[in-house]
């Protein structure tokens, strides 16, 4: 199979895709999906037990080609992305309170999502962009079957939060091609005042060592678009520069100097921030700055440029 084809194809025709989908949809009955590992009963109905409220359906709250995403992602086009709802970490701060709070959005079934990723498709996309997919994994390989089976071929990004199990990225190793984990916090009574997720910057570690585990550093093509491998979001909180240190060695020394890192300015006040004095402000340039350069310090060397 040519190498710009999507990892998920060979998987498809050996039928491994079917047999993971399979157990993915099993572990809903005791779901440990992603770092809440809340272990209730999701495979019937929606289950207030669990942290994201989810049930057996995938709640999508939009689907749209996205021309703002990184420029790897995006190029001159669109990076097709479909936004699923009840997140599975809900930060206080979060820039789309409705989607992951208020949990707007429809339950959709596997066709249904198949479709939205080939509309995706027909409509020019370079990806599908899979935003907060930690705790809908099972629902996304169902829906992935049927869209392959379709005529689905581009790469597959996995947008998360960072809050990941281990075990569940396993089910996805050779499905997802293009992991793309925030990076949000390291101190754990900063990750606990500020998303309930004491253990945040522990499970997160984990995660990341067993995404670039699967993928690698991230490869463009030579057109410039990501093909495979880990891009990391980490947004700079305000008065959060010790957090940055920390999160940005730990890429440079644990994972790779060659991470492929978004250091993001654009944090604002949203949601449930204006409650938390210590972040009901903006981002200041200079903190911005600051961070740019401790990426630099930290021994990091391939930044988003957009």
């Amino acid at each position: 199979m040519p190498s710009s084809c999507p990892s998920y194809l060979g998987l498809f025709e050996s039928g491994e895709l079917a047999r993971r989908t399979q157990q993915a949809v099993a572990s809903l009955a005791d779901c440990a999906l992603c770092g809440r590992e809340c272990h209730v009963d999701r495979s019937q109905r929606v289950h207030p037990g669990s942290f994201c409220h989810g049930g057996r359906q995938a709640y999508v709250s939009s689907v749209f080609p996205h021309p703002g995403e990184e420029v790897c992602l995006t190029g001159s086009g669109c990076s097709g992305t479909i936004f699923f709802s009840r997140c599975n970490l809900r930060c206080v701060f979060c820039q789309n309170f409705e989607i992951s709070w208020q949990e707007r959005g429809r339950p959709v079934q596997p066709r249904q999502l198949a479709r939205m990723m080939l509309d995706l498709q027909a409509d020019g996309c370079h990806n599908i962009n899979l935003v907060t997919p930690s705790h809908v994994v099972p629902q996304i390989l169902e829906g992935l079957l049927v869209a392959v089976e379709q005529g689905l071929r581009l790469p597959l990004v996995y947008n998360t939060g960072g809050y990941d199990s281990v075990e569940t990225l396993r089910l996805l190793d050779g499905v997802i091609d293009i992991y793309m984990p925030d990076f949000k916090f390291w101190s754990p009574e900063i990750s606990k005042q500020l998303a309930d997720a004491e253990d945040y910057a522990q499970v997160t570690c984990r995660a990341i060592k067993e995404m670039h585990r699967q993928v690698g550093d991230l490869v463009l093509n030579e057109a410039g678009l990501a093909r495979r491998g880990l891009l990391v979001r980490h947004l700079v909180m305000p008065g959060g520069l010790e957090d940055t240190r920390q999160i940005l060695g730990f890429l440079a020394r644990e994972i790779s100097p060659d991470t492929f890192v978004n250091v993001m300015p654009q944090y604002r006040p949203e949601g449930l921030a204006s409650q938390y004095a210590s972040i009901n402000r903006p981002l200041t340039l200079t903190e911005y700055n600051q961070a740019l350069a401790i990426a630099q310090q930290e021994g990091l060397r391939r930044f988003d440029q957009g």
